[in-house]
């Protein structure tokens, strides 16, 4: 890893300029402590290898290529502001490093405060914690991975970019209760409702961010069984969280509307199948105007959590999976 990081460190430099000038462009990284964090990480540690989409499936980029067209491909890659498939077992992608830009915009979501705690669920690569770390430092970090061999990567990963947080494989829908309490928790993983662990190890006023259906949700905690908050505008696409979360409540698919309005798609991943069907989830949709994500939003209180558009108390509010 080492030899990694000398003989790619001033090409990475480049790419890394070029990366913040391009997310830059978008609106994004208004905050001068969030563009250093991307200026500075250097992100080809953290996926050494990946994979692109071919005719037959996946190709394999590696830094370790003998051809070094292949090799500069890859660095290419690396900073291309898009996500990464890192890892993929038996045909299925299982893990993935988010678009930058993305991660961004979450990141300048989450709001963190100086001395701020915070629990990343989905270590994945790495990255994202040691954007945090760069941020917070690294003690105030802690990432958990269902996987332990993906946890194990991202702790090299880290260690490798000079950041040590604390990594544990753990199901993230448990949260990590010895290093509570957090003021931030963030899930770089979809799921279908949120965890009610979470919210019993965040301080009063924390905020979670967390991906369902297709879109961002950003909950402000109230207590430890209260929560509540709304989607941001953007889209966002994630590998499904694992664990004892996915099986008491498997995602349900967003399907495709008859007006293949990604809107709608959203929507239809948020209610559809349990608490409306597809007939009534389009009438609802277009009558509504076709409302956007930020129009909806989530409460959780005590043993209970529900969608809901426009207003908490109805009148279009509908229950989410069963939550861990």
């Amino acid at each position: 890893m080492g030899a990694l990081r000398d003989e790619f460190a001033e090409a990475g430099a480049r790419e890394r300029r070029a990366l913040v000038r391009e997310i830059e462009a978008s609106g994004l990284l208004p905050d001068p402590a969030w563009r250093a964090a991307f200026a500075e990480v250097p992100r080809h540690l953290f996926v050494p290898y990946y994979y692109v989409s071919s005719s037959g499936g996946y190709e394999r980029l590696w830094s370790g290529d003998p051809d070094p067209e292949r090799r500069d491909r890859w660095l290419r890659g690396a900073y291309a502001d898009t996500a990464i498939a890192t890892r993929i077992r038996d045909g299925e992608l299982v893990s993935s490093a988010s678009q930058p830009s993305l991660m961004a915009l979450m990141l300048d979501a989450l709001d963190v405060r100086e001395g701020n705690g915070v629990l990343e669920i989905g270590a994945g690569s790495g990255y994202h914690a040691a954007l945090l770390c760069h941020r917070l430092g690294e003690g105030r970090v802690t990432t958990v991975d269902l996987d332990g061999e993906i946890a194990e990567s991202a702790r090299g990963h880290l260690a490798a970019a000079g950041y040590r947080p604390a990594v544990f494989t753990a199901d993230g829908a448990r949260g990590c209760p010895a290093r509570a309490p957090y003021d931030r928790i963030v899930a770089t993983c979809a799921m279908p409702s949120i965890p009610y662990p979470w919210l019993a190890q965040c301080r009063p006023g924390a905020l979670v961010l967390a991906p369902l259906s297709t879109g961002l949700l950003l909950l402000r905690v109230h207590g430890a069984a209260h929560a509540e908050g709304r989607f941001l505008a953007t889209s966002a696409y994630f590998v499904g969280l694992r664990g004892a979360a996915a099986r008491t409540g498997e995602p349900r698919g967003p399907g495709h509307g008859p007006t293949g309005d990604e809107r709608f798609r959203f929507l239809w991943g948020l209610v559809g199948g349990a608490a409306l069907d597809r007939r009534e989830a389009l009438s609802l949709w277009l009558r509504e105007g076709r409302p956007e994500r930020e129009r909806f939003g989530v409460t959780v209180s005590d043993d209970r959590q529900w969608a809901w558009l426009d207003d908490p108390g109805g009148p279009y509010a509908w229950p989410l999976p069963e939550a861990v």
